[in-house]
């Protein structure tokens, strides 16, 4: 390495220290130093790692007033609301800003699984153990609709990207598509042998994709035919969704692994490895270049799609991290744990 390169390299890091913390200096000097050889080009390498990551992701508030283990949550579609599903049967709506809790919606009878809002904002669903859906008014919060006809709990439902249906997955092993409007049943899709723990449309709503024991399933969505079978996982798959473009799949298990996964071909592209317990949650960044994912090892996990490359690892829970989520502009991360708190990141 030539005296000039050198003098070069203390320029870089001389400036990106000035205007980046002790912490976020370190992590970003880490990561180069394990991806990146000492080569000619490599300063300007070292520039798009720098900007890339000056997005390091400290704790910012801490959320309390469940009365149970927190479930899930989700951000509202603009960002200032995060919503939370646990088991003291309610669903509360919290304001990012604040950090101030919003609005308790009570009406389940038994541990609240998972509640999102709607694309639009304007309506909630949620699904319990109590084996019911129930549709809110996200304004007034009162409850709308009561969806009946699952056998047993509801684990998981999602919005379909108009917000015209929704996709439930149950323990009684089947998936369920049910229109918003009238709450009724619009198909039933039984291919499965096993509780189905996770239910996600694709981004263009063509598509569903399932995870039930350690199979992952692709579904068309008009159809309810089965596409494709993805396996590779050696423990129960707790959740399967679409990258924002539609043409992977990230999943998680409790083999304590994340595996990336081709629609098209159905190939296992990789697997991230590093956490020591059960995976329980896994969310894409919005722009699918970043994946993060929370486990019962109590901590939470950046990792680099492209590399497969651990990226930051953010500690604070004090019991297991059993949700997560990633908000519309990229910039903060919620999460929630045993411990009955919930954090939001940024």
């Amino acid at each position: 390495m030539s005296f000039l390169n050198f003098e070069k390299i203390k320029l870089n890091v001389q400036f990106w220290i000035r205007f980046l913390k002790e912490k976020k200096m370190q992590l970003i000097i880490e990561n180069w130093l394990r991806n990146l050889s000492v080569k000619s080009g490599w300063i300007t390498e070292f520039d798009k790692i720098v900007v890339k990551y000056i997005n390091y992701f400290e704790v910012d508030k801490i959320l309390q007033g469940h009365e149970n283990v927190v479930k899930s949550v989700k951000f509202s579609p603009d960002g200032n609301k995060v919503i939370s599903s646990s088991r003291d049967k309610t669903i509360r709506i919290w304001d990012v800003v604040s950090g101030e809790q919003t609005k308790v919606l009570k009406g389940h009878l038994d541990w609240v699984n998972t509640a999102e809002f709607s694309p639009d904002g304007r309506t909630i669903v949620s699904c319990s153990w109590d084996k019911t859906i129930r549709i809110w008014n996200a304004k007034s919060s009162k409850e709308l609709k009561k969806l009946d006809g699952n056998f047993r709990e509801v684990h998981d439902i999602n919005f379909s990207p108009d917000g015209g249906k929704i996709v439930s997955g149950s323990a009684d092993k089947i998936i369920r598509l049910w229109d918003l409007k009238s709450g009724n049943v619009i198909k039933r899709i039984s291919i499965h042998i096993c509780p189905v723990f996770s239910v996600r449309f694709s981004p263009d709503g063509k598509f569903i994709v399932s995870s039930v024991d350690k199979t992952i399933c692709i579904q068309n969505e008009q159809s309810g035919q089965m596409l494709k079978q993805l396996k590779g996982d050696f423990g129960f798959v707790r959740r399967a969704i679409f990258s924002p473009d539609g043409k992977c799949i990230v999943s998680c298990s409790w083999d304590t692994t994340i595996r990336i996964w081709d629609v098209e071909t159905g190939e296992q592209l990789k697997i991230l490895e590093g956490h020591s317990g059960d995976v329980s949650d896994v969310k894409y960044f919005p722009d699918g270049q970043t994946i993060v994912s929370c486990s019962t090892d109590k901590t939470i996990r950046l990792w680099n799609v492209q590399s497969g490359n651990e990226i930051q690892r953010l500690e604070g829970h004090s019991d297991w991290v059993i949700g997560i989520d990633v908000s519309p502009d990229g910039n903060k991360i919620v999460s929630c744990s045993s411990d009955r708190t919930i954090r939001i990141w940024q």
